[in-house]
């Protein structure tokens, strides 16, 4: 039986987001830092393999291409100014009371393995052309092959006032976009016990673009329980539940939107569609909507901001017209410098960027640089693969495969005949509570993971 049909029969299942109790106990003792460029290095330092970022996609693929066996110690180099490598996934989980978000973080160094050169500063800019890149420190590292995956920023301040609520305790107001905000979800989900309830999603390209209402689901299964909320009889109810999105659907994918329409419409929630948060001030929510500002007030918000590439990438001679990295959407190639390469959210990938896709990603862009080093061309392809494990409930997830152009490329249903993962499930929450946490740090960071391939040997 293949790894991936594996996942089913083992355990309820468990699965995609979140740093949990299951995650293996770092054993510092025992386990080596990386090298930390600590101290001011040398004017110019030679690499075969620069990787900027030390997010999901830059510790997958620079752990994949370390085990290849093909590279001395100081070899690969990865370039991160973070002191902690977060699992995103789990701030959902941590909105909706089912996590602590310490216990989704590490330091960053303690994930990097000792063979690894790893400086621990910002990267200012790329100069391709002659195979650099420059530090914050004024220091330089010559390449033989660049891959860029930094991530992308969260632009709090693309919505007015936002910075502000979020920071105010007494203010219904949060995001689980970010570690300082995550925890105050669940507090103001708890406080609330009547009132408008609104969560927003904007336009544009986001990360996770189903979390947006995986927390709101969840807030209406507490408030349901808690009789605050009667989806047979929505405006009746103590609470009342509102979607603005930016979008013109529920769903970027056709199949899973018009799933969550039909959820949508009979649980009683309002949808508002091409409504763009763009202010709060107070209990006032301000949006745009076909060019017209429109103003709802609000008892609790929950706000996604907009977001984007960061500005060393998106102002440099390697980013498109849009920001991202310039890569082929199969190859992972830069489409001019043959010697860059890009995975994960800065890329141009035009796909949902998810830690999902990091996983069918890394294994193509890896060996396409093996084979590149060897004076080869590219030949692996990615296909677009993606996942968004879509919480519906608390003890249901929705779990949404699909690949470029939006065609569904389900794991589950060769396995099980006649499984259609469009229908929420029980076995899928455990995957996305407890095993993807748990693989993630135990496995996919290590460069040991797959995902619907399973464990790499």
């Amino acid at each position: 039986m293949a790894p991936s049909q594996l996942l089913v029969t083992s355990a309820a299942c468990a699965a995609t987001a979140a740093r949990h109790a299951l995650l293996p106990t770092l054993a510092p003792a025992v386990r080596r830092l990386a090298t930390v460029a600590s101290t001011p290095v040398t004017s110019t330092r030679n690499h075969k393999v620069v990787i900027v970022g030390g997010g999901s996609a830059g510790l997958t693929i620079s752990h994949q291409l370390l085990r290849k066996g093909n590279f001395s110690p100081d070899d690969i180099a990865v370039v991160d100014p973070a002191q902690w490598h977060h699992y995103q996934p789990g701030w959902t989980l941590v909105g909706g009371g089912l996590k602590d978000k310490t216990a989704l973080r590490r330091p960053l160094a303690s994930l990097i393995d000792p063979k690894l050169r790893f400086y621990n500063t910002e990267l200012t800019s790329f100069t391709p052309d002659n195979n650099t890149v420059t530090l914050g420190t004024g220091d330089t590292l010559t390449y033989d092959h660049l891959i860029v995956a930094p991530g992308i920023k969260i632009d709090y301040s693309s919505i007015k006032g936002l910075p502000e609520a979020l920071a105010d305790a007494h203010a219904p107001v949060s995001s689980i976009y970010g570690y300082d905000s995550c925890d105050k979800t669940f507090d103001t989900i708890k406080a609330l016990k009547a009132g408008q309830a609104i969560f927003t999603q904007p336009a544009g390209v986001i990360k996770c673009a189903g979390a947006p209402q995986k927390i709101m689901w969840l807030a209406l299964d507490y408030w349901r329980k808690a009789g605050l909320y009667h989806p047979s009889a929505p405006s009746g109810s103590a609470v009342n539940i509102t979607f603005a999105t930016g979008l013109p659907v529920m769903f970027g994918v056709p199949k899973y939107s018009a799933a969550l329409e039909k959820l949508r419409q009979e649980r009683g929630v309002e949808g508002l569609f091409t409504h763009d948060l763009v202010e709060i001030d107070g209990n006032t929510a301000t949006f745009v909507h076909n060019g017209d500002k429109v103003t709802r007030k609000f008892d609790l918000l929950h706000a996604t901001p907009k977001m984007g590439p960061h500005a060393f990438v998106k102002n440099s001679p390697i980013a498109n017209e849009a920001g991202y990295v310039d890569v082929d959407d199969k190859t992972l190639q830069h489409k001019k410098w043959k010697n860059v390469w890009s995975a994960g959210d800065a890329s141009s990938l035009p796909t949902s960027k998810t830690a999902a896709a990091i996983t069918a990603q890394a294994p193509v862009l890896v060996g396409n640089v093996l084979k590149a080093i060897e004076g080869k061309e590219a030949q692996a392809e990615y296909d677009g693969y993606t996942s968004c494990p879509l919480l519906t409930q608390y003890g249901k997830v929705l779990l949404a495969e699909f690949k470029y152009g939006g065609e569904p490329k389900e794991t589950f249903g060769g396995l099980l005949p006649g499984m259609d993962q469009a229908t929420p499930r029980r076995a899928f929450y455990y995957l996305k509570k407890d095993f993807f946490p748990w693989v993630y740090y135990g496995y996919m960071v290590k460069g040991k993971w797959g995902g619907p391939k399973g464990w790499i040997r």
